[in-house]
């Protein structure tokens, strides 16, 4: 009940020994009903019904997480807070609330850090049964929104700023929790916002990962006091290398497309250019951008090999598109010869396949189209 997975465990026979593993639990018609692992041999007799108390004992933890994590939303965000449903595991758990906009980093270290001080007042639990459903209102007890709860109810108490309606299992103590700590925040519906957390060993288990992963990248920065800033040097220092690249890149692809520009020959009236010699395909479309711009009837045809893959670029100057040339539609059937396909625009489209055999074959196709 409440959000949380059922229990695990095994039955075993007093009689012949024979133990069955328990791989759940669940409710149906208000009844408890044990799923096993196979049948017993002998289903008369006495069995001994154990849990997995360890498993147990970690699911309690997590779901009396969930009312402390409850009620510190409540504190930081205001009371407008309500819960919308959980999940309650043994691993994690996870816990939806209304919320009508993200929750900051500060406001999540709010929450967790409160959520660990509940937890270090050790609270013990106070538990009711069988309350009238007024009453336990007037004791101030939330309850789940959209849930059906019948006349007399019970109320779990820990401490004096949470109190819920629930039918879950707790620990009996919020010390046996150990530490709390957030995973993930983020929304899942309109006004509705999900955290995942973890409790006890998990969260430690969880920090230790990200102490190691902070440790790896302090090496990579020989172990620099000032982690922060040595990151923030070397983002800027590739931010200005990258500008330096790009800066060769466009001058590189400048002086290519001026050499082929005068290489062009004439087919059937249009300037053409083939281009068959192995280049990144950005700068060949870059190349063929920039011819774009220089020419008027003007064909750019490549097919050529990068990194052992096939590639075509196919470019109709503006004046050519204006009279109906579609270089998205011309691709295509080039790119059949080598075994793949393409699209774009109709002044610039790119393609791709698995046969760079077929490349002198679509270099042909492709002028051949244009020259028309």
């Amino acid at each position: 009940m409440g959000g949380q997975v059922g229990d695990t465990g095994f039955i075993e026979n007093k009689t012949t020994g024979e133990k069955i593993r328990i791989i759940n639990t669940v409710k149906e018609n208000n009844l408890t009903v044990h799923l096993a692992e196979k049948f017993p041999s002998e289903p008369s007799g006495e069995f001994i019904m154990a849990v997995d108390r360890e498993r147990r004992q970690s699911i309690m933890n997590n779901h009396t997480a969930t009312h402390l994590l409850h009620q510190a939303l409540r504190e930081t965000l205001g009371t407008h807070v309500e819960q919308k449903g959980s999940f309650v595991g043994p691993d994690y758990f996870r816990f939806d609330f209304s919320h009508f906009q993200k929750v900051t980093t500060e406001e999540l270290h709010e929450v967790e850090t409160r959520v660990n001080e509940l937890i270090r007042e050790d609270l013990g639990l106070d538990e009711k049964r069988g309350v009238p459903i007024d009453e336990a209102r007037a004791m101030g007890a939330m309850a789940l929104f959209g849930e059906k709860y019948g006349d007399k109810v019970r109320v779990v108490r820990f401490g004096e700023g949470s109190v819920e309606l629930c039918g879950g299992t707790h620990t009996r103590a919020t010390g046996t929790i150990g530490l709390f700590k957030i995973t993930s925040e983020g929304a899942v519906a309109a006004g509705v916002r999900r955290i995942e957390a973890v409790t006890g060993k998990a969260a430690m288990d969880y920090i230790y990962g990200v102490e190691s992963l902070l440790y790896g990248v302090r090496e990579l920065f020989n172990n620099v006091p000032d982690l922060t800033g040595a990151i923030q040097k070397t983002l800027a220092e590739n931010a200005d290398a990258r500008k330096q690249l790009e800066a060769v890149a466009a001058e590189k692809a400048a002086a290519l497309a001026e050499k082929l520009y005068a290489d062009a020959e004439t087919v059937n009236g249009k300037r053409i250019v083939r281009f068959d010699r192995s280049a990144d395909p950005q700068l060949v479309r870059n190349v063929a951008l920039l011819l774009q711009k220089k020419a008027e009837n003007f064909v750019f045809a490549g097919a050529f090999a990068f990194d052992g893959k096939p590639n075509l670029v196919l470019m109709y100057s503006s004046d050519l598109v204006a009279k109906g040339m579609n270089a998205g539609k011309d691709i295509r059937e080039a790119a059949k010869f080598i075994q793949g396909g393409g699209g774009g625009q109709p002044g610039l489209a790119t393609a791709g396949g698995r046969s760079i055999d077929g490349l002198a074959q679509a270099l042909v196709k492709m002028v051949e189209i244009a020259s028309a």
